[in-house]
């Protein structure tokens, strides 16, 4: 199933992003995963090779996981955009509700134990209206899904002060992932905005 996924995101001509990748970046990670990492959009190095979270806040995510005591084999990671916004500006919604249909069936394919949004977009597309200020490091259980927020791994590059911030939430996620239950068949809930049934390219 998540390989299908994949396949149809590297084909995906939904909206105008897929004029400018290199490479879509469906995701990666086992399929027995108990959890799921989602973040924002691919970066320049992720465009590039295809694969999440590879550049300089992949690095410090890698750390972040130490901190939990996993490894990225473990995890299955995202983004909620599968291809990189030109210049690395924030997605925009119509973006997001684009790719929403792919971060829906991957949640329903995986049916982790817990998603740890990364950052405020990925945290709106599953708690709307949510400040993360507030709710970073606390798990909350938002119809059958466990999601625990955190900030964005490059936050802490741009804001040093962020980086104890990020370290000391990961290290909750095992016991947030032992209290958790597995995503029951339930729909994902989906981002305010309605997806296009097709935008130009241009």
């Amino acid at each position: 199933m998540l390989d299908s996924i994949a396949a149809e995101v590297s084909r995906c001509t939904l909206c105008p992003l897929a004029h400018g990748r290199v490479k879509a970046v469906p995701g990666e990670g086992p399929a027995t995963a108990r959890v799921m990492l989602v973040g924002e959009a691919p970066g320049h190095h992720e465009n590039q090779q295809g694969r999440p979270f590879v550049g300089a806040a992949g690095q410090f995510l890698d750390e972040l996981l130490g901190a939990a005591k996993l490894s990225r084999a473990e995890v299955y990671i995202t983004n909620i955009v599968k291809c990189r916004p030109p210049g690395n500006r924030d997605p925009l919604p119509e973006e997001i509700a684009a790719c929403s249909g792919f971060l829906t069936r991957q949640v329903e394919a995986l049916r982790p134990n817990v998603i740890v949004t990364l950052g405020r977009h990925s945290l709106g597309r599953f708690l709307p209206g949510e400040p993360i200020s507030r709710v970073h490091g606390r798990p909350r259980r938002f119809d059958d899904l466990t999601v625990f927020p955190m900030y964005h791994p490059a936050a802490a590059l741009h804001q040093p002060s962020l980086r104890r911030t990020l370290l000391d939430d990961m290290a909750r996620l095992p016991s947030v992932v032992a209290d958790a239950q597995p995503v029951a068949s339930a729909p994902v809930p989906a981002p305010q905005v309605e997806p296009p049934r097709q935008l130009s390219l241009f």
